[in-house]
């Protein structure tokens, strides 16, 4: 938002999937377990942690790691997960490291940081599920009602990756109609 509201040359639409808007997150207690847990100091032994139980116990790794990116059950996640994409969802976890940017990103979110959703003049794409444990779906609301030219859309997804839930087809068409307009003549 940030970058399409400061330079609308280069952005002319925007699609938002599971995304912090400009409500306060996250809340106290994962604020501060985040400034500890994804310190420079700490999170290089977090993420190693983490691929060593993917690969020991992948499926009580999911279930665990899950458990934080949904409303419901982890269980329930992972069954509308396929082989595919859990197996997807395994080298995701696996390959990623924060380095300062988790711990930076608390830093910049929540109260008193800068809004960007009032100078963003593209049309936008919200994408959320209700279901969501990790950004609750009040932020894609708020969102969609701040930014000036947005939609909203619900995903059926069990939890925070959009990405993976049962409407994934019908999401995909969605943002390639929605992109789509914005590559005619003249954009948009």
């Amino acid at each position: 938002m940030a970058l399409a509201a400061r330079h609308p040359d280069l952005v002319r639409r925007l699609v938002l999937e599971s995304a912090v808007g400009p409500l306060f997150w996250p809340g106290a207690g994962t604020r501060r377990l985040g400034r500890v847990v994804f310190s420079p100091r700490s999170e290089g032994a977090v993420w190693q942690l983490t691929r060593w139980l993917l690969e020991r116990r992948p499926e009580a790794a999911l279930r665990m790691l899950l458990a934080e990116l949904t409303t419901g059950r982890s269980q329930d996640v992972l069954d509308q997960l396929s082989g595919e994409h859990r197996a997807e969802v395994i080298a995701l976890l696996s390959s990623m490291r924060s380095g300062r940017g988790f711990v930076n990103d608390l830093a910049q979110l929540g109260g008193g940081r800068k809004s960007w959703e009032g100078r963003v003049a593209q049309p936008a794409l919200v994408i959320a599920s209700r279901r969501d444990g990790s950004v609750p779906y009040g932020h894609a609301v708020e969102l969609a009602r701040t930014l000036p030219r947005a939609e909203l859309v619900d995903s059926e997804a069990a939890g925070h990756f959009v990405w993976f839930g049962p409407d994934r087809n019908r999401i995909e068409q969605l943002i390639t109609a929605f992109l789509a307009q914005g590559a005619t003549a003249g954009g948009g």
